[in-house]
């Protein structure tokens, strides 16, 4: 029973710390607001984020670093291609530089 009690006090702390800091009213208020809407978002978190006043990503940013990730990964895949190729041409002389030692 006293376990109860102490996180039942513990509960009871960190409500008061919601309320006092405002984070409860702000949170009832975009949710609200998110009820209120004739046309439901697609995306409510996004709707929570933008009326929180929280920044996300421009969509030319995201746009943009989508392009770049593509540029990179081909860059990266012609690397290990090449990459490939050099070993590849390695391993051919390898051997003669062994055989060249021994004689």
């Amino acid at each position: 029973m006293a376990h109860y009690r102490a996180s039942e006090s513990k509960r009871e702390q960190f409500r008061r710390y919601l309320e006092k800091a405002g984070v409860l009213d702000s949170l009832t208020n975009v949710l609200v607001a998110l009820y209120e809407e004739t046309e439901k978002p697609n995306n409510a978190l996004d709707f929570l984020r933008q009326h929180l006043g929280v920044p996300g990503p421009e969509a030319a940013d995201v746009e943009t670093l989508r392009l770049e990730l593509t540029e990179l990964r081909q860059k990266y895949d012609l690397v290990l291609e090449e990459n490939k190729e050099l070993k590849n041409k390695l391993l051919q002389y390898e051997p003669l530089q062994e055989e060249g030692r021994s004689e």
